[in-house]
């Protein structure tokens, strides 16, 4: 059973115990209907506590559920609240912990509330892309006010017990156990004969509603962007003074089902359930014992070391940071504090608090107090002649179980676990720049990683609030692997005839934060083209420019040199068009005999996502990536591709997989096209089977 049926002197307590967050699915659901019904017809009953555990009331929908047959099956949520509405004897809602989405809207039904002070009270469906819909949008209003409720509903924000103590949403708020409290408060009901409430049976009274709700709708329509749920929450709330509350809840009901069906709403789903499905490794067991991690070491002090350092010092743990010279050293530091002090004058953090943190740091010229370490992160040189120096030396100085990483964002950490004794210990932390902002981590598994090793490291990045995702060994690993056949694409527009700014242009209205030519620029054209160098070498074949290697000639590396694709003035962001990067793309042209065409914003989009789709699919074939949802959670969190697209992959399902394949085959076909525009196996695979990547 998902729930528990007990009786307390006189009343009736029913306990919602169905892990983790007693979501409200259909077996819950049935549970306590059927619960509600025993208490209602229990003769030693005579007042019903409704109540779930310390860590959550409820969090609401059972989201795996969504878009299924068990969404719809009865009894549906709305069932569940009238019933407890219309209940003949009092029903009193006893809430801690977590408290949200359809958890609160079953709260709303009840007759009375009583909650502990700190439980987390919150409407977050807009999050999803959703509107609360099963009552939501009409009750709170009437138990908060209107403007309370609406900007809780249109945030979705998360707001504790105790600041709605005095609202008719709790009868009473109390520092101790809600459960004893609702029993005697239910108690009192019974003996002093009280009415039943029903928020539903309230009016909505705010004289300014008409002014607010305009000036709401103006603010929340600048806000929203590409989603219509925020404006959608508005309307709700704003029938709930205009509309009798069935007429109101019926067109919320309606309005919930067409977000549901939205693309934008599939987005936010679909991310929401990544998240929790990156965590989830094949072949490491749950609960088994991980390593401590209570002191960090990090080499290298310098953009990318000090980002790293300052994630483990936000959450409480030392780091050693190790450079090889003291300006190096003393630079980083100082960077490392103005970033707290910044974020002291923004009223982030107090001044003793950017003290705390300076003062877990112990910085290091030498090697020396790594010996205690329980984890090494290395943000060096990419060179794999640096990181063999490096990983020679940890492998004399640091203590047997220590976790030896490399930040490196290509090379192969098999080879560079090869560099010590102790390859199990050895696996990739791809922090991506700025690390200290950045939400995402690529944890990359070597061939001898051991299993406590991957799965301690996933435990730290949720410590340290990063949105971890596994990936095999190859170059670049998923990120910047895919983002190689991107670029490859976007160059080829180029050569086509296209200019950079077309590019940029067309895929930054398609929604992603940056084009590939201003990140380029960002980034530093020198990286890749260092990068090109390296893979031809190695290949033992004579590298062929490309438009972005003559750039690099021409001392253009992006904007740290005022110039790259773009030209930029001093101190300035802004990509100003270059007449000199036209003619460079002009020459290029020439030399190598092509009749620059007409190129489409359409085609641009096309080329450039369904690159990233089709290297992706090559990528899960290879078991490089556990999912294909994993790599929408790379390019959501590593490289600005729009929330509300959900990611390439799943972009790919919205279009239809067997478009897709005819695009790719149509670029395939083109005259010198480029191999990899082939379809991958597993890509045609799934056209051909009417199967998706999600």
């Amino acid at each position: 059973m998902s729930s528990h049926y007990e009786v307390r002197g006189r009343t009736a307590v029913i306990t919602l115990d169905y892990p983790p967050i007693n979501g409200l699915g259909a077996t819950l659901r049935t549970d306590l209907l059927a619960a509600l019904d025993r208490a209602l017809a229990d003769n030693d009953a005579q007042s019903i506590v409704l109540t779930g555990t310390a860590r959550a009331f409820s969090g609401g929908a059972d989201v795996k559920e969504f878009g299924t047959a068990k969404a719809a099956q009865e009894p549906r949520l709305p069932v569940l609240i009238a019933a407890l509405e219309d209940a003949t004897k009092p029903v009193v809602a006893a809430i801690a912990g977590v408290c949200m989405g359809g958890g609160l809207e079953l709260a709303l039904g009840a007759h009375y509330r009583v909650a502990k002070a700190d439980a987390q009270i919150a409407l977050p469906e807009v999050k999803l892309g959703l509107l609360p819909g099963a009552g939501g949008t009409q009750r709170l209003p009437r138990a908060i006010g209107l403007e309370a409720a609406l900007n809780m509903i249109v945030s979705g924000a998360t707001v504790p017990a105790a600041k709605l103590k005095g609202t008719a949403l709790f009868d009473e708020v109390t520092e101790g156990d809600p459960v004893a409290a609702a029993v005697a408060f239910a108690e009192r009901v019974v003996a002093e004969k009280l009415p039943l409430k029903r928020l539903r049976d309230l009016k909505v009274k705010d004289p300014q509603a008409e002014a607010f709700l305009q000036f709401a709708r103006n603010t929340v329509g600048a806000m929203a962007g590409p989603y219509p749920a925020p404006l959608k929450c508005l309307e709700m709330v704003a029938l709930s003074i205009s509309k009798p509350i069935d007429e109101a809840l019926r067109i919320e009901r309606e309005t919930f089902m067409g977000l549901m069906n939205t693309p934008e709403s599939r987005a936010l789903r679909h991310v929401f359930a990544a998240e929790r499905a990156a965590g989830k490794i094949a072949g490491l067991p749950e609960g088994a014992p991980l390593r401590e991690i209570r002191k960090v070491g990090v080499i290298g002090a310098g953009t990318m070391g000090g980002g790293i350092t300052m994630n483990f010092l936000n959450a409480g743990i030392p780091v050693v940071l190790l450079e090889t010279k003291q300006e190096a050293l003393d630079k980083g530091l100082g960077i490392i504090r103005k970033n707290y002090e910044n974020s002291a004058k923004k009223g982030k953090l107090t001044a003793e608090q950017v003290e705390q943190r300076m003062a877990l740091i112990t910085p290091t010229l030498d090697y020396a107090p790594f010996a205690d370490v329980d984890l090494v992160v290395e943000a060096v040189f990419e060179h794999m002649d640096v990181k063999e120096q490096v990983f020679r030396k940890l492998d004399e100085v640091c203590k047997p179980g220590a976790i030896l990483a490399s930040n490196t964002s290509y090379l192969n950490i098999d080879k560079i676990a090869s560099f010590t004794k102790r390859p199990a210990d050895v696996l990739g932390l791809h922090f991506f720049s700025p690390a200290n902002v950045m939400r995402l981590l690529e944890v990359v598994r070597g061939a001898k990683t051991a299993p406590d090793v991957l799965a301690t490291s996933m435990a730290l990045a949720k410590k340290i609030k990063k949105i971890a995702v596994v990936s095999g060994v190859c170059d670049g690993f998923i990120g910047n692997r895919m983002i190689a056949r991107y670029g490859a694409a976007a160059q080829g527009l180029i050569n086509a005839g296209a200019l950079p700014q077309q590019v940029d242009g067309a895929l930054q209205k398609f929604g992603l934060a940056m084009g590939p030519f201003r990140m380029g620029d960002l980034a530093g054209l020198d990286i890749g083209w260092a990068t090109r160098k390296r893979k031809a070498a190695e290949a033992g074949v004579e590298m062929k420019p490309i438009v972005a290697d003559k750039l690099c000639e021409a001392g253009r590396f992006g904007q740290k040199t005022g110039a790259g694709w773009y030209r930029y003035e001093a101190a300035k962001r802004d990509p100003i068009p270059d007449p000199v990067t036209e003619q460079l793309i002009t020459e290029y042209r020439a030399a190598n005999g092509i009749t620059p065409r007409a190129v489409s914003d359409e085609e641009v989009v096309q080329r450039c996502i369904f690159a990233l789709v089709n290297e992706g699919a090559r990528i899960l074939e290879e078991g490089i990536a556990a999912r294909a949802s994993d790599i929408d959670l790379v390019y959501l969190n590593g490289y600005g591709f729009p929330a509300h697209r959900g990611g390439p992959m799943l972009y790919a399902d919205t279009v239809g997989l067997p478009n897709v394949v005819r695009a790719l085959k149509r670029f395939a076909a083109a005259p010198g096209a480029d191999p990899s525009w082939q379809p991958a196996p597993l890509l045609l695979k799934l056209a051909e089977e009417g199967k998706t990547f999600s």
